[in-house]
């Protein structure tokens, strides 16, 4: 169109999370996650050493990387699939998970690792009450980890 649309003036309201739908209520639970997983991997200094490659990086410049693709519902949002990855290798390299399985195993054991990779095949679906618990559970957890570091988290 040649002309701008203008934006709309009505203050924008906030659904409230019995009111969202699952997709968007897994959307909501993302962000936390995410939020969450950085933090947790994060030092007191506000760096994070990558997963995959092993460099140290600042929080900002971290990702929540997944092993096994959060495509997969049953471990995308496990704590042991988790884990803070620089954005370099989360989003461009694509030899990264060869780094990211030797110490993911280094991490949790050979155990827990194949315990992740048989939970990845089942399925999973989610209540909304479910959904709504580990939103506010993570949301917690992220607000205990920012003030307990000293560390402001954004996305």
């Amino acid at each position: 169109m040649w002309y701008k649309k203008k934006k709309s003036t009505a203050p924008k309201t906030r659904k409230k999370l019995e009111d969202k739908s699952e997709s968007e209520l897994i959307e909501v639970l993302d962000v936390w996650f995410s939020r969450y997983i950085r933090l947790r991997d994060t030092m007191p200094n506000g760096y994070c050493r990558c997963i995959s490659c092993g460099k140290i990086k600042h929080i900002e410049d971290i990702d929540c990387g997944h092993y096994f693709s959060r495509r997969h519902l049953s471990t995308r949002f496990d704590e042991r699939n988790a884990n803070g990855e620089c954005k370099y290798c989360n989003r461009f390299d694509s030899e990264h998970l060869e780094g990211y399985r030797d110490n993911l195993i280094r991490k949790i054991g050979e155990n827990e690792f194949m315990k992740l990779k048989v939970l990845k095949s089942s399925t999973k679906h989610f209540l909304q009450t479910e959904l709504i618990e580990m939103i506010n559970y993570y949301k917690n957890e992220t607000k205990r980890l920012s003030t307990e570091k000293g560390i402001r988290i954004s996305m």
